[in-house]
């Protein structure tokens, strides 16, 4: 009995020794690891930017925002095709009018500029030459999309809808002008205006080329194509004309904003530029495309005439036999040749030789 109390008085002592000894110098707390938040699947790269250079590592839009309106910098928020939850959690950040949500939200927009509140609204159009071994009647040559541009003082957000126009090589090179990227959120502005009038001038390009093996298979006697071929391209550039020609009237209204910094006067100028040379040469693909086609349709009505000629030539060969064969087969008792031998073979004969004279002078005229 002794003895089992000093065994236990011996366990009680340094327990409560060091109890008291911990109450006296606590055991630091682990430190939990704080979990990053990870930005929606919408956000295809988000980063802020200051004197012209990209703040290394990954950062939440959120925390973004943070940083950008205490240090004076700007963010660059890209998303693709963001859902309606993703773009109205974005407008809480940064403060973006709901009107600019819904229209973010859905694509198919024509090129135009507005402003609502203290951000601008920029919408441009994406074009991809879709590349084909030849030209069918559901062929696709060019394929469309759009981005959205929301520009304030302090960030700017680019969505895109569609599968052309990924801006992803936009950023990589603007990051490399260190100059122009300090400008501000404008600056962007340019560098995917000006990527977009490139695409433009390069699927102008691309099409040319097709129209000019068009107009060489168009004359190829053996291998003309179809009608169908005309109107499927005639259709996809309309669609390529619905990206480029709207985007003349807001790119000129551009360089009347007042927030556009001067140093980036003369870029959005060089743009302009560009969007004309890509404007003339799709306005003249109408007028090519047509006179193809025109060409073409003269074509199909000059094969449709000779066949009509053959077919009347043939009919007229034909009619020497059955006129022949219709006389003797009426029912009449005295008929030249009926009483001789050698009748049926000179009528056979006869036959033979006026059809034979007739090929010969129908294939010399050319009807045959």
């Amino acid at each position: 009995m002794f003895g089992w109390r000093r065994r236990g008085t011996a366990e009680i002592i340094p327990r409560a020794l060091g109890r008291l000894i911990e109450g006296i110098n606590p055991r630091p707390e682990r430190a939990t690891p704080r979990q990053r938040r990870r930005n929606p699947d919408a956000v295809v790269d988000c980063a802020v930017y200051a004197g012209g250079a990209r703040r290394a590592g990954l950062v939440h839009y959120t925390e973004a925002a943070g940083v950008a309106r205490r240090r004076g910098t700007y963010v660059w928020l890209g998303l693709h095709e963001p859902d309606l939850v993703t773009m109205r959690s974005i407008a809480e950040v940064f403060g973006l009018h709901e009107l600019l949500v819904e229209q973010s939200v859905e694509g198919g927009h024509r090129p135009a500029l507005e402003t609502i509140g203290d951000v601008t609204r920029i919408v441009l159009r994406t074009a991809r030459y879709v590349e084909h071994e030849e030209l069918t009647a559901t062929s696709e040559v060019v394929d469309t999309g759009d981005v959205t541009l929301l520009i304030g003082s302090w960030f700017v957000i680019s969505v895109r809808h569609g599968a052309a126009g990924a801006l992803w090589a936009v950023r990589q090179d603007l990051e490399k002008r260190p100059a122009v990227l300090k400008l501000g959120p404008w600056a962007v502005a340019y560098a995917i205006g000006g990527r977009m009038v490139d695409d433009y001038l390069q699927v102008a390009g691309a099409v040319e080329r097709d129209l000019e093996r068009l107009e060489e298979e168009t004359f190829v006697p053996k291998r003309s194509p179809e009608i169908a071929h005309f109107y499927q391209l005639k259709r996809e550039m309309v669609e390529f004309k619905r990206a480029v020609l709207p985007l003349q009237e807001p790119l000129g209204r551009l360089l009347d904003q007042p927030d556009v910094p001067v140093g980036l006067r003369p870029y959005f100028v060089d743009v302009q530029g560009r969007l004309a040379r890509a404007v003339d040469r799709v306005a003249g693909f109408d007028d090519l495309l047509n006179s193809i086609l025109q060409a073409r349709l003269a074509q199909v009505s000059m094969d449709q005439n000779n066949d009509m000629r053959m077919i009347a030539a043939w009919a007229a060969i034909a009619a020497v036999p059955t006129v022949i064969a219709g006389i003797y087969g009426m029912n009449f008792s005295h008929m030249p040749g009926l009483d001789s031998h050698l009748g049926y073979p000179i009528v056979i004969g006869a036959i033979v030789v006026i059809c034979g004279g007739l090929y010969w002078r129908l294939k010399r005229s050319g009807w045959l």
